[in-house]
């Protein structure tokens, strides 16, 4: 607890950092810097997960003109973000996040692929691959030079990827989806789904030949890619769609309150979800939640967080917003007037 602009988030965020991706402020690794600093940062701690306790720090060196992050492992240099997922994962609540049913459809992906790859690391090469695929074969169609052998094959990678990727995502919503029809106390059941060309593909034919209809795909829309500098069709078109299962209704078209609920109870579902199919339970960072609910819908809330049996990080201005904390939390207080570290 503390005033605005104490460092609370900044804590919380240096947690999210441990996981795979840009953590929970979706920072890219050159703006998290200090102004006016030397230059790079870094994020370590002793973590416990599937693979038991493990020591992991990320960040980058001074001067660094790299944009990627380095990861390090029990002291030593690990290859790319899957080794986070293996032994730490987290989930985050933000005010940012209020947007991600309404907003646009790459949130609710990254959102997905997080969960997907708390139970699966291997999902981050996945997608890493389809998109460097993806990439090179954007290239040479802009350049207008392509050797047709060589986008065979881009188009070839792009298509085992993306059926893949795919094929994950569509399985780890439907666990969600069972989590989530669980409810939590006193907020609404969501609904999880996932929509795109290669998801309806699967739910109708082998994974071979939605492959083999990919390639086509890739082939017919080369021109119209090469003229519009993007790519039309694959995974990195999918959607999460959210419903609030009681009622039907398109968490989009909630009200503000509604949809705020909504994602309370989507983030214990997939909580819920990471610990059944991983055996530990993810570290939970709640930033200022507690000031969008009512008292009843407060304690709610720390009951169902508790109950998960993860560590919960709990962040906030007003401590009697968080009193249904009192005596179940370790409490650090951090004032404005405390000096940098």
């Amino acid at each position: 607890v503390g005033p605005n602009g104490a460092g609370k988030t900044n804590i919380l965020e240096a947690i999210s950092l441990l996981t795979p991706g840009r953590g929970m402020r979706g920072s890219r690794v050159n703006e998290i810097t200090r102004i006016g600093g030397a230059g790079g940062w870094a994020a370590a701690a002793s973590v416990i997960g599937p693979l038991g306790e493990s020591q992991v720090g990320v960040g980058i060196d001074p001067g660094q003109v790299s944009h990627s992050r380095q990861v390090r492992v029990d002291g030593d240099a690990a290859k790319g973000q899957a080794s986070l997922a293996e032994r730490f994962s987290a989930l985050w609540l933000t005010p940012q996040m209020d947007g991600l049913f309404s907003g646009a459809a790459e949130e609710r992906r990254r959102y997905l692929d997080r969960i997907v790859a708390a139970s699966d690391p291997a999902h981050i090469g996945r997608v890493s691959s389809y998109r460097n695929a993806m990439r090179q074969r954007l290239s040479l169609l802009k350049s207008g030079t392509a050797d047709v052998t060589w986008l065979d094959a881009l188009e070839a990678e792009m298509a085992g990827r993306a059926v893949a990727v795919a094929a994950a995502r569509i399985e780890t919503a439907a666990l969600l989806d069972a989590a989530a029809a669980e409810g939590v106390t006193a907020f609404p059941r969501a609904s999880v789904m996932v929509e795109g060309l290669i998801e309806g593909w699967l739910n109708e034919v082998p994974a071979l030949e939605a492959e083999d209809r990919m390639r086509e795909v890739l082939a017919e829309e080369r021109r119209h890619d090469a003229e519009t500098g993007m790519t039309t069709s694959g995974p990195h078109r999918t959607d999460m769609v959210i419903f609030d299962r009681s009622r039907n209704m398109p968490a989009a078209v909630g009200s503000t309150g509604e949809q705020k609920a909504l994602l309370v109870s989507l983030t214990f579902a997939s909580a819920r979800m990471i610990e059944r199919t991983t055996g530990c339970a993810p570290a939970l960072l709640l930033d200022e939640v507690a000031a969008h609910f009512d008292p009843n819908r407060r304690h709610a809330l720390f009951d169902e967080a508790l109950a998960l049996g993860g560590q919960v990080w709990v962040t906030g201005a007003d401590k009697l917003q968080l009193s249904a904390l009192d005596d179940r939390a370790d409490w650090l207080c951090i004032g404005s007037d405390v000096p940098e570290q």
